[in-house]
């Protein structure tokens, strides 16, 4: 019998009036962003009203961050609960606490402290990302090390490599890709995520993370850094994973050989389910936005756990 999977959005995927039916419709949703709004004023506001916000690192992160946990726990709400969770980059954290891991509200709260961190890291050390389509990992890999400069940081899918680094060496890595076959295209975000631009904002996020209670998750959460579920190493790996790539392929390929048939993406948009489409075809995909696709999420769940 397949497992269903549960996978947590990442920043990039928030838009204006996300989860604005979610909310209307079940308690669970509106419940933690009734929580989280006391904790942080204008962040029910933020995601339902002001899109244009949602651009900074600031805002991104606890809005999503809100939302993807609320969700999951309003599909837990109609019994459906996943055998296995990931997320990717700051949906690590929302995958890790909605297994318990974290304590009651400490989630939110470093989720906020990351936010800022690697704002503040992006301001002290600008730099910009971008994806490079219909290339391999190793040519990919190659490319940076000859322009210098740059880093490959997210491994999302065949084909699709997301490297971060120095502006103008993104500006040659644009020229230089289609000369191998591929192309570069620029990613509106505010910083180099997932390379040692983001040294600042590891030493920050070790020294918080000292003073929260971290738990084994009740359930498999894979980890970026790895691939594989964590342990009981998770101040470490949430340490190193804003300095270390995503290894997202590797990780949803170990998730269907651990048995996941079942992948159910919540958050905003879309990214992930495409991305697992594009690794492995066979396996089923959803993404839950509204109710719409929120029916039918359960649905699928329902079917595959019934199968």
């Amino acid at each position: 019998m397949a497992h269903v999977a549960f996978v947590f959005s990442g920043q990039g995927a928030q838009r204006a009036g996300m989860g604005q039916e979610l909310y209307d419709a079940f308690p669970a949703v509106r419940s933690l962003f009734n929580r989280h709004e006391k904790h942080r004023r204008g962040t029910i506001e933020q995601c339902f009203e002001q899109g244009d916000q949602l651009k900074s690192t600031l805002n991104a992160q606890p809005c999503l961050y809100t939302l993807s946990l609320s969700t999951a726990r309003a599909l837990e709400a109609e019994g459906i609960t996943p055998s296995v969770a990931a997320g990717f980059s700051l949906g690590e954290v929302s995958a890790l606490a909605f297994a318990d891991a974290f304590e009651s509200d400490d989630g939110f709260r470093f989720v906020c402290a990351r936010a800022q961190a690697m704002h503040d890291a992006s301001l002290k050390r600008p730099g910009g990302m971008a994806a490079v389509l219909n290339m391999s990992p190793r040519d990919v890999e190659g490319l940076c090390k000859k322009i210098g400069g740059l880093y490959p940081v997210n491994y999302n899918a065949p084909g699709q490599t997301v490297v971060a680094g120095d502006p103008e060496a993104l500006k040659q890595l644009a020229l230089s890709a289609p000369l191998q076959g591929g192309r570069a295209m620029p990613l509106r975000v505010s910083g180099a995520f997932h390379s040692p631009y983001m040294l600042p904002a590891a030493h920050a996020l070790e020294a918080l993370l000292s003073v929260y209670t971290l738990s084994p998750p009740r359930l498999p959460v894979y980890g970026n850094l790895t691939a594989k579920p964590y342990g009981e190493d998770i101040a470490s790996q949430l340490v190193q994973q804003v300095i270390s790539p995503v290894l997202w392929q590797k990780t949803i390929e170990n998730m269907i050989q651990a048995g996941a048939g079942l992948f159910i993406e919540v958050g905003a948009g879309t990214t992930l389910t495409g991305l697992i489409k594009r690794i492995d075809p066979r396996v089923a995909a959803v993404s839950v936005q509204d109710m719409r696709s929120f029916q039918e999420a359960v649905l699928l769940a329902k079917e595959t756990k019934g199968a």
